[in-house]
């Protein structure tokens, strides 16, 4: 290729993307004998923070971000993103990184270069002051971010979206869809029946269900697309989207509003995330080939918390990830256990209960598991199950995970039978309650489906929901055992410690203080029906049907939200020391700013309490 058919490509190239689409053919001209090109390899550095940079760079093809001193990232981008002009407007040393994360060619202008085409250019000049101003806002907002929690943890699933998705209509074919992917540069494609989504295709679908396959290309694309897929809503929270993904090994997952796409998250989104993220463990634990390499991946589990709390992320946010990597072990042993045992007799459901399901998973955390076996189950076909739940069971054990005291796991029978059996016995629970087996089986209204088939759960839940508002003595009984539940907090404000064995002199900031807050929002929830799960969302219920009075309910969130995060930061120290993690406090260790907020969160505990006596009208009074 001659020069001139190079030059020429490249001011074709510049022509298509701002600010270099509003120059003239003669300044274009004159800018493409002035640059030069570099090449840059996966994972290069191009600019770093301190350093000094005397270059605009716009992408030719491939993919860079960047960061801001801290590490959060601030912009990223592919073809025609220019970076660079910050320390070229506002001097040198750079206060950013620029990294490619794909094999990337740039076009490098110097500064002279840039200075005399801002001069030439009053919309090149205005498109980088704009930009400036921009970025520097969001390396601000990054700083705080930066003191609050990792920016993943704050980010909502619609920011992940880095383009809007393409699609084809129900009516075309897989060559309409190949077509149409390889036009639009996608590995991904939607299928549409009209504004909502039917279907999505992949490039990994044209290899192995069409090339491999010998499909003919002029099938309909419904016959190889995957019908009514995963979806994620733009309000989630994105690394629970991007910890799903990485769980389930899926490649790419559309953003759909009331069922109309709205963007496309895929893998190459992972690639901002540092390698010590949680995502990556979760993907890490996805991958092994073994029980053992489970094992050996859940192990890094108790640093991700420590790294976690060091960042000051709220204990919601800890929470939610120990509880995402502990759904992907458990995921990973269950397709694990098939591969030993072979595909399952009848449909079932595993299902998780306590902290795990209420998504608020601290450390020293023991397992709490069942089964849910379809009706059509005969008595070999549950007998399989045994085998099954045992080898899992014994897994998870290894994986770090103990086996429960009180015996509550799949290997228990009474917590490994069909739906019938389990309706059954949630019935008696809420219609004939026994003071002391309701408080035994309050941890079995806390569950949550993790593999198989989550209709068994969807139809036993449902059940649930429906008679617990009107079972008044379960729930008198369920409210008396939570009033009893006291907080650690004496007469006179001081904490009540253990006065002997091992954990003499400490306080247990789980039973008292998070446990409280637990078995209150439970009687709330269960009291209106609610289907919410974790303590948060029950307490926004609550208040929402006018349970509980607002301002109480918030500050029973803000309690919660306080004790749970000095319980986490707690274990991250004995993590730090190189001791096992557990809920038992000294007061040694908490600060006066601790000693007395602990108290005050007590306090509303125990306040709320003392409210909960009776139940009426649905209502908690």
């Amino acid at each position: 290729m001659s020069l001139e058919v190079e030059l020429a490509e490249v001011r074709e190239f510049l022509a298509e993307h701002a600010p270099f689409s509003a120059l003239s053919l003669e300044d274009l001209t004159w800018l493409v004998g002035r640059l030069t090109v570099r090449y840059f390899r996966r994972g290069s550095a191009i600019m770093a923070p301190g350093q000094d940079n005397n270059s605009l760079y716009a992408v030719r093809s491939g993919a860079v971000e960047i960061r801001d001193r801290a590490g959060v990232l601030v912009d990223r981008g592919s073809d025609g993103m220019c970076f660079g002009a910050t320390t070229l407007l506002g001097g040198n040393p750079s206060q950013f990184s620029a990294t490619a994360i794909e094999d990337s060619l740039t076009l490098v202008m110097d500064a002279a270069t840039f200075a005399r085409l801002g001069e030439r250019s009053a919309e090149f000049a205005e498109f980088f002051d704009v930009q400036r101003s921009a970025r520097m806002g969001a390396a601000i907002a990054s700083q705080q971010l930066s003191h609050q929690g990792s920016a993943i943890l704050k980010t909502r699933t619609a920011e992940l979206a880095t383009r809007a998705p393409v699609g084809v209509p129900l009516t075309a074919t897989i060559r309409d869809g190949a077509v149409t992917m390889a036009e639009h540069g996608v590995s991904a494609l939607l299928v549409m029946d009209g504004p909502r989504l039917a279907g999505l295709v992949t490039d990994r679908d044209l290899r192995t269900r069409v090339l491999a396959a010998g499909v003919d290309p002029a099938e309909p694309i419904t016959r190889i697309m995957t019908a009514n897929p995963l979806v994620a809503p733009p309000d989630g929270m994105a690394v629970d989207l991007l910890l799903d993904m990485v769980g389930r090994n899926i490649h790419h997952l559309p953003i759909v509003a009331d069922g109309v796409p709205m963007g496309m998250v895929t893998a190459t989104d992972l690639m901002r995330l540092e390698r010590d993220n949680p995502v990556y463990l979760a993907g890490d634990v996805a991958k092994q080939p073994d029980a053992a390499g489970v094992a050996g991946a859940a192990a890094r589990l108790p640093a991700v918390v420590s790294s976690l709390v060091a960042q000051d992320a709220s204990a919601a946010d800890i929470g939610r990830i120990v509880t995402s990597i502990g759904d992907a072990v458990d995921r990973r042993l269950l397709a694990l256990a098939h591969e030993r045992l072979g595909p399952a007799p009848v449909p079932y459901c595993w299902v998780t209960l306590g902290s795990r399901a209420r998504r608020e998973q601290a450390l020293a955390a023991d397992q709490d598991n069942a089964l849910i076996i379809a009706d059509e189950a005969g008595p070999a076909e549950v007998a399989w199950f045994e085998g099954f739940a045992e080898l899992m069971v014994g897994w998870l054990a290894e994986a770090g995970y103990p086996r429960c005291a009180g015996d509550v796991m799949a290997t228990n029978p009474r917590w490994r039978v069909r739906l019938a059996d389990w309706r059954t016995t949630f019935r008696g629970w809420l219609q004939e309650p026994e003071p002391d087996a309701v408080l035994g089986a309050s941890i079995f209204f806390d569950m949550r489906p993790v593999a198989g088939d989550s209709r068994l759960y969807d139809a036993l839940v449902a059940e649930v929901r429906a008679l617990a508002p009107e079972s008044r003595r379960f729930l008198a009984h369920l409210s008396r055992s939570a009033v009893l539940n006291e907080p650690p907090l004496g007469f006179f404000r001081g904490f009540v410690l253990a006065r002997e064995g091992d954990h003499k002199d400490t306080l247990d900031i789980k039973r008292g203080g998070v446990g409280a807050v637990v078995d209150l929002a439970r009687v709330y929830a269960l009291a209106i029906g609610s289907t919410a799960v974790s303590t948060d969302a029950r307490l926004a219920a609550a208040i929402q049907a006018g349970a509980i009075a607002p301002e109480r309910g918030a500050d029973l969130r803000d309690a919660f939200e306080f004790i749970s995060y000095v319980r986490f930061r707690h274990q991250a120290a004995a993590v730090q020391d190189g001791r096992v993690p557990d809920n038992r406090l000294s007061p040694a260790e908490l600060s006066a700013f601790d000693k007395r907020h602990l108290r005050e969160a007590f306090a509303i505990v125990r306040s709320a309490q003392s409210t909960l006596a009776t139940l009426r009208s649905g209502s908690v009074s």
